[in-house]
């Protein structure tokens, strides 16, 4: 079977609790709301693409409890192909718990379970093959779990006819440019938020979220662009939209005006409309319009794909602005 995108990455059960705001150390909140969803980065963004339309596949691992069944079952139920979904009879499957302010804003904690216990022997690299564009997103292992080791041997073993799509977040970039080299070297689209590009570029965590002008962003990703030869640098910069460069162009795009309700999710959401876009040869103006349509539509709703669209509400978008 042929496919357009498959996914390698995390899943997660999400355990959201809307909170007052978000404590700080030696500080205390109070839970409004709870809710549970399905999740993971790379699931997120292949549960965007499936709705848009396009063939998937996703390459991940779940274990025999209930977690697990949930999530085998969403990704079945959203049209996803499952052949590379792998099952341990051991362990548990990954949760995250997050904490959601009434203005979005978040704080997540991860449980990987038997997410970090992906093994080499376990790929179908011919599954991978069947693809045009493998989407990768992180793991929490230590460099030497196996989930990791397998993410950078099989970039090195794959069909250089597959595009390898790669968003690190912040687990794998506060690991530092040294660990993220063997990714980079191989990745066709980096798609990176403003403040994980300040971590690799600038070098600090600390300061990653302070606010610096496009000029330096433009600079910052033309370095890694040109250090490591990826083809495609995307920048996703939350409400003031996104900015990618390719092949010597480059296009800031602004982000759509809506209600913010959750934030969780809106940088896969961007990778989905940005990549079905890639997928189907749009110019990257279109990419771009489109990724920024589809995280607009998931920050207004509760959870990482509740307010995902379908394809014709992305069509009739880009109608309207006559693209």
């Amino acid at each position: 079977m042929k496919m357009d995108v498959v996914g390698f990455g995390a899943l997660n059960i999400d355990k959201l609790y809307q909170v007052n705001r978000i404590a700080h150390e030696d500080e205390e909140s109070y839970i409004t709301g709870k809710s549970e969803s399905c999740g993971g980065s790379a699931a997120n963004t292949i549960v965007g693409l499936a709705r848009l339309g396009l063939e998937t596949g996703f390459i991940g691992k779940v274990a025999t409890d209930r977690e697990g069944s949930l999530l085998h079952n969403n990704l079945q139920n959203e049209n996803i192909n499952t052949g590379g979904v792998l099952l341990s009879d051991n362990g548990r499957s990954g949760t995250v718990n997050g904490f959601v302010d009434a203005y979005g804003q978040r704080a997540l904690y991860v449980d990987p379970g038997v997410n970090d216990s992906i093994g080499l022997d376990e790929i179908d690299l011919d599954y991978i093959n069947s693809a045009k564009v493998l989407h990768i997103t992180s793991f929490v292992g230590k460099h030497d779990d196996n989930s990791i080791k397998t993410q950078e041997t099989v970039l090195n073993e794959i069909s250089n006819n597959v595009d390898v799509s790669f968003d690190p977040g912040r687990l794998y970039t506060e690991r530092g440019i040294d660990f993220l080299e063997k990714f980079l070297i191989r990745t066709d689209i980096l798609l990176i938020n403003q403040s994980e590009l300040n971590i690799l570029t600038i070098g600090e965590i600390e300061n990653s979220r302070k606010d610096i002008g496009l000029a330096e962003i433009q600079k910052s990703a033309d370095k890694i662009q040109m250090e490591y030869g990826i083809d495609m640098v995307v920048v996703k910069m939350g409400d003031k939209g996104s900015y990618v460069t390719y092949n010597g162009v480059s296009h800031l795009t602004e982000a759509f005006d809506v209600l913010c309700v959750d934030t969780t999710g809106a940088g896969d959401a961007f990778d989905a409309g940005f990549l079905h876009g890639y997928v189907k040869d749009d110019d990257i103006k279109d990419m771009a319009i489109k990724g920024n349509y589809v995280a607009s539509c998931c920050v207004t709703e509760k959870g990482t794909t509740d307010g995902l669209p379908d394809l014709t509400k992305l069509e009739n978008i880009l109608k309207k602005d006559n693209l």
